[in-house]
């Protein structure tokens, strides 16, 4: 008790003043050294080196990479051009639109920010141009968002992996149908509002217009099927997924597209790396942490105290996927990640929970928590884009959040639905 009241005391209260999350997780390790009685710099400064001096890391810049070279080299543009040439004309046919291209773009970046960014760029003035509803408009653009993190390639997956030891090709491959379902979701919210306000539709695109569409979208599409493709092939492993999926773009953005000026490409490296110093700093900063939780035996601990409802797998998995939510209302998904994934992981396999099923799990409902105030990271970034006021977007979300809610039910009663199409695939 003694250990977990200082974790948790020193990590929240690090956190309430206003320290940066990495500066806490440090500072939460270094006071559980001293509790232990096991303080050493030396051995401080070795963890922190370590946690991201580690191979299948490498992943991370490159996703980070791919998705900045994909907004601006004119690849995210055209997926959308796509999903409007071919469902723009339906009544709110732009919600549709939005959807369809989350997920072409989920299957291309991984990065529920940087899609969501390009969604609401591109999008959202053409939802308030058509008389949408504008708190409905963001909430689904930052719904849709958060489907990059589950469809693979996912630099959350890549995290929890490396974090926890699990697999990733097979985190990824267990991410592809609840990904879809996630579209299928949306589909049916956006269509019941639509319905309810009678939105708009676009012009009808003749078949000559959606063939040029889909021929000006060729290159964009391949990159998703050359992904999952070698993976499945096993001719890569996800770190070199990464290393394609970035050289892919580039080569895509300045010789096919022609997009991206050699003065922008600085500036997307530039970008690329201060968003991979930050993810991997917290990287280092949670290794030291989740050292002295495992030297600290508190997984065991925690074990423990849960042993009454060890026994049974969906009130485990219930009250667990319950506690993640409350955790990602008030944290970012990658802190959520290194922080709990090294505590909670070990508790499932105790459980009796598959290890992968469990992953994925996890991640899902960190995504939730990108959409739930107060922090609500993704409905930030469409309330910036389109200057809407967080109220609105918040709001604008519930819809779509509640289907989300619906689905990780069905995720904890039903496990089979991830891990049927995960067996087929691998």
């Amino acid at each position: 008790m003694i250990v977990t009241a200082i974790f948790l005391i020193v990590l929240i209260g690090g956190m309430v003043i206003g320290m940066p999350i990495a500066h806490a997780l440090v500072l939460t390790g270094v006071a559980l050294m001293w509790h232990l009685d096991f303080f050493d710099a030396q051995l401080l400064a070795q963890n922190l080196q370590a946690g991201f001096d580690n191979f299948p890391l490498l992943a991370v810049p490159f996703f980070i990479l791919a998705g900045e070279l994909m907004n601006a080299g004119g690849l995210s543009r055209r997926i959308i051009d796509l999903a409007r040439a071919f469902v723009g004309h339906i009544p709110g046919g732009l919600g549709f639109v939005a959807i369809g291209a989350a997920v072409l773009l989920a299957s291309m970046s991984g990065s529920a920010i940087a899609d969501t960014a390009a969604l609401a760029t591109i999008l959202l003035p053409m939802m308030r141009e058509q008389k949408y509803p504008p708190g409905y408009s963001a909430g689904l653009l930052a719904s849709g968002g958060i489907i990059a993190p589950i469809i693979p390639p996912s630099m959350p997956f890549v995290i929890y992996g490396v974090t926890t030891n699990t697999s990733i090709s097979k985190l990824f491959l267990a991410g592809v149908f609840p990904g879809l379902m996630m579209g299928v979701f949306l589909i049916g919210a956006w269509w019941w509002i639509a319905r309810k306000h009678r939105l708009p539709a676009m012009p009808r695109v003749a078949w000559g217009a959606r063939m040029k569409a889909l021929l000006h979208s060729f290159w964009a599409m391949m990159m998703p099927v050359i992904i999952l493709g070698g993976l499945k092939g096993g001719i890569f492993t996800p770190t070199e997924a990464a290393v394609v999926a970035a050289v892919y773009a580039l080569i895509v953005s300045m010789f096919v597209y022609r997009e991206m000026t050699w003065a922008r490409l600085y500036e997307v490296f530039l970008a690329a790396g201060k968003t991979t110093a930050v993810v991997m700093f917290l990287c280092g900063a949670a290794t030291v942490t989740a050292y002295m939780i495992t030297l600290a035996d508190l997984p065991n601990m925690l074990a423990d105290s849960f042993s009454g409802v060890m026994g049974n797998p969906i009130v485990f998995m219930a009250l667990m996927m319950l506690f993640l939510l409350v955790v990602g209302t008030a944290m970012d998904l990658t802190p959520t990640i290194l922080i709990f994934g090294p505590v909670c992981a070990p508790l499932a396999v105790k459980a009796g929970i598959d290890p992968v099923y469990f992953g994925f799990m996890f991640i899902y409902v960190g995504c939730i928590g990108l959409i739930t105030p107060p922090v609500g990271t993704v409905q930030n970034v469409v309330a910036g884009v389109g200057n809407l006021r967080m109220e609105t977007v918040i709001k604008g979300t519930t819809p779509f959040l509640l289907m989300y809610v619906l689905l990780a039910v069905l995720f904890v009663l039903f496990p089979s639905l991830i891990t049927a199409p995960l067996a087929w695939m691998h």
